[in-house]
């Protein structure tokens, strides 16, 4: 059981893991009261982090049981959408790359 976290690759790195701790928070305030959610928290509790392109953010939204982020430091853009934990998710989420910093310049 996972608590899947998806996070815009063109998200500055500095905001990344605030936004993944509030993710986190959100989703669980959302739907403590869900029995994925009460069977996650009573257990391992995983968490997968991934970063993906606007067409993957856009596709993710038809999922059930997610909640989306918006950024006040890029201005309220939409940054991130978590999905309440479960044990199977659509087929795409196979493909989405884990989260790992932007090369910066």
């Amino acid at each position: 059981m996972k608590m899947y976290i998806l996070i815009k690759e063109n998200v500055p790195n500095k905001l990344v893991p605030v936004i993944a701790a509030h993710a986190s928070l959100a989703c669980y305030k959302k739907f403590e009261k869900d029995s994925d959610m009460e069977t996650w928290i009573n257990s391992i509790f995983k968490k997968v982090v991934c970063k993906v392109n606007d067409i993957e953010f856009e596709n993710s939204k038809t999922e059930p049981k997610s909640l989306i982020l918006t950024e006040s430091a890029l201005n309220n853009e939409e940054v991130c959408i978590v999905f309440c934990p479960r044990d199977e998710y659509s087929k795409q989420f196979k493909y989405f790359r884990m989260w790992t910093p932007n090369v910066e310049q």
